[in-house]
């Protein structure tokens, strides 16, 4: 990949964090040299991928053009299971009014590719697109438990472990231990391990070659969650998560609830 290419890429990077940006913030964000960043912020304008501003102090503003959203639309046509889900997902959400969320495997990290967000006063949100890594969390964790143990100890092996909440569990040995336990389940449930104070409940999504494709899951703000929900959270992701796979035409048996 040519050095011109990356540091573009570099650049588009820094709207994951901010969605306007002035020269001066994409410069300290990025790392390169101002005249850098300004040749290929010019660039990008012109190919219609960045988008040129003034903020209400009349200073020079930057952000992600709509030719992005073109392409972004294209990669959603491309996900049969995103369409297969969303219908799904809406019911659980009409019926719970919880985050809902599908996730995917992106390298080594979990994307998610589709959210419906609760109406709830005291309610979480994950945009489109947000990352997670796959060693904390409900759904990352269910990507990463149906990896074959040699490609988990790859992972493992290369990726820097960080305390990202309260029970992230940072001890590899743990890890393997807790993924073996969601293969055995089919069904994944986290407590404050990649958010501070969620919980987590997700499964598995397999396609006609009994891959796994996606996770789907409910997050819910930390609390005092009665047996009876957390039962009917579970049920549901567990419940759904088949549907989705076998509209997929995936045709083995599931683990038992």
């Amino acid at each position: 990949m040519s050095k011109s290419l990356v540091k573009a890429i570099q650049l588009l990077d820094c709207f994951t964090k901010q969605s306007t940006l002035t020269l001066t913030e994409l410069t300290k964000l990025s790392g390169l040299p101002k005249t850098t960043v300004f040749r290929l912020i010019t660039s990008l304008e012109e190919a219609g991928l960045i988008i040129k501003d003034r903020n209400s102090h009349q200073e020079v503003t930057y952000r992600l053009g709509l030719k992005l959203l073109q392409y972004g639309n294209m990669v959603e046509e491309g996900l049969a299971y995103n369409k297969i889900a969303l219908p799904y997902m809406k019911e659980i959400n009409e019926r719970i009014d919880e985050l809902v969320h599908l996730t995917v495997m992106e390298g080594d990290e979990a994307v998610y590719v589709e959210t419906i967000g609760s109406k709830k006063p005291v309610r979480l949100v994950v945009k489109v697109g947000q990352r997670a890594p796959l060693y904390a969390g409900s759904a990352p964790k269910v990507l990463l438990a149906y990896m074959s143990e040699q490609e988990i100890d790859k992972y493992l092996d290369k990726v820097e472990i960080k305390k990202l909440a309260l029970n992230t569990i940072t001890d590899k040995e743990h890890i393997k231990e807790n993924l073996k336990l969601i293969r055995d389940r089919g069904y994944s449930i986290s407590r404050s391990e990649h958010f501070k104070d969620t919980v987590g409940f997700s499964a598995p999504i397999f396609d006609y070659s009994g891959q796994v494709v996606a996770a789907l899951g409910i997050s819910t703000p930390m609390r005092e969650l009665t047996d009876q929900e957390e039962e009917t959270y579970l049920e549901s992701v567990v419940y759904y998560s088949e549907k989705i796979s076998r509209e997929l035409g995936y045709q083995e048996s599931f683990s038992s609830f």
